[in-house]
C-alpha cells in the first residue's frame, strides 16, 4: 500500500491547554458544543498530559470550533498556546 501524498494528509495544530481533569473535560466540552460528528472531524488526540496541563492535536480546520467549545464549557479550560509543530510548542513553554 502506498503512503499518502503530503497534500492529502490532515494538517494538525497542537494546543497547549490548562485546566482541571482534562482527559474527561476536554472530550465533554467538544461533544456538547460540536457533537459527535464534529469531534470526529476535529480528530482530537492527547499527545502529552500531566496533572493540570496537556498537549492535544487537532485538525487545522477545527481549531476555532474546539477553542469555542472550551470557552462555553462551565469548567475552566484555557488554551495557552497554539503551534503547527511540537518542536515549536516545546520551545515556547
Amino acid at each position: 500500500m502506498k503512503s499518502l501524498r503530503p497534500s492529502m494528509k490532515e494538517n494538525k495544530r497542537y494546543l497547549f491547554i490548562e485546566g482541571e481533569d482534562l482527559r474527561s473535560n476536554v472530550e465533554k466540552a467538544v461533544l456538547s458544543f460540536i457533537g459527535t460528528l464534529g469531534l470526529s472531524k476535529a480528530a482530537l488526540e492527547f499527545i502529552k498530559s500531566e496533572k493540570n496541563k496537556a498537549v492535544i492535536s487537532v485538525n487545522r480546520e477545527a481549531v476555532n470550533a474546539v477553542r469555542a467549545s472550551f470557552a462555553v464549557f462551565p469548567k475552566k479550560i484555557e488554551v495557552k498556546m497554539i503551534s503547527g509543530t511540537l518542536k515549536g510548542l516545546r520551545e515556547k513553554i
